[in-house]
């Protein structure tokens, strides 16, 4: 009878002197159990990474529309405008996603509103007006929030948590992933249009107001589908990185899409494992794995890193 042997992760079977020993690798099944083994196992690893899937699809698109209008901080200064109307839902409700999430969408489109109306009225630039409002709106929500409830509500409104993800909020998620991607659909090249050149499409009729106003509109609803389970710090994490990080590797608008959902998608899927096994808040590992990638891009991004920037000025010094 042929004795096994466990050695580590080999099994050795060293029977009759004329008996070829056998090796059974058992890597790809530990491989499978480190990868796949939490979202088979756990009902909230599934809803987590269906949520991240669904966020991916939305948020990164209108991230890379953001950069392309250079509107980038116009996402972090409404992500924090989302905080005082979650808390007046709060307030009002408790926890409950519905009141949350209107006040949010309200409260993100007001402070939207008031800064395009103080910089039509007045000198300051339209970013100005954004990171005024939005400084006063965290300071707002913030102390509605801890004046009637708990540090640990205040923590929850703040960084979210996506391990904590229930059915309605997969559902919130995914109905705005759908409407985001429909109305992106429909208004995709006046959209691009007014992103790139707005004189020439007023110079031609267009409505750009329009369509500015529609955008802001998709930047809201996706950032309250976020702060559920991100938090309003985190949310345009998921927005902006990615597609930051894309724009080091793209120039072509479809392609700068693509990779924005694509490095989101990744940076979702390994930052709900490295949080799962480290035992960190899922929400910023998942905004971690986001900056890494962020990093890594900015020394070997093909299109605008500061590597391949460096062999083609060598090259080109050398011809």
């Amino acid at each position: 009878m042929a004795a096994v042997k466990q050695i580590g992760r080999l099994k050795v079977s060293d029977g009759h002197p004329n008996q070829a020993i056998s090796l059974q690798y058992h890597y790809p099944m530990d491989l499978y159990q480190t990868i796949i083994g939490p979202f088979a196992e756990f009902d909230f690893m599934r809803y987590a990474l269906a949520s991240v899937v669904f966020l991916a699809l939305s948020a990164a698109p209108v991230g890379v529309f953001l950069v392309m209008r250079r509107m980038s901080l116009v996402g972090d200064a409404l992500s924090h405008a989302v905080l005082p109307g979650a808390a007046i839902g709060y307030m009002f409700a408790g926890l409950s996603l519905p009141a949350m999430s209107l006040g949010g969408f309200a409260a993100g489109m007001l402070m939207a509103l008031l800064a395009g109306l103080v910089s039509r009225f007045t000198n300051l630039k339209e970013d100005a007006n954004f990171a005024a409002f939005y400084l006063s709106s965290l300071a707002v929500g913030v102390i509605l929030v801890s004046k009637n409830g708990s540090n640990i509500d205040l923590l929850h409104l703040l960084f979210g948590s996506v391990l904590a993800v229930d059915l309605p909020a997969l559902q919130l998620v995914a109905a705005v992933a759908a409407i985001t991607v429909l109305t992106l659909a429909v208004i995709y090249r006046p959209l691009v249009l007014e992103s790139i050149d707005p004189l020439f499409l007023k110079a031609v009729g267009g409505r750009g107001g329009l369509w500015h106003l529609l955008f802001l509109v998709l930047v809201v609803m996706n950032l309250v589908a976020g702060f559920q389970a991100l938090g309003t710090l985190m949310s345009v994490g998921l927005m902006m990185l990615p597609a930051i990080t894309a724009r080091l590797w793209a120039r072509n608008m479809g392609m700068l899409l693509l990779l924005s959902v694509l490095v989101a998608l990744l940076c979702g899927f390994g930052g709900l494992l490295f949080s799962y096994y480290v035992e960190i808040p899922s929400g910023p590992a998942i905004i971690l794995w986001c900056g890494v990638c962020y990093l890594v891009s900015v020394l070997i991004g093909w299109e605008s890193g500061v590597l391949p920037k460096w062999l083609r000025r060598r090259r080109h010094h050398k011809a």
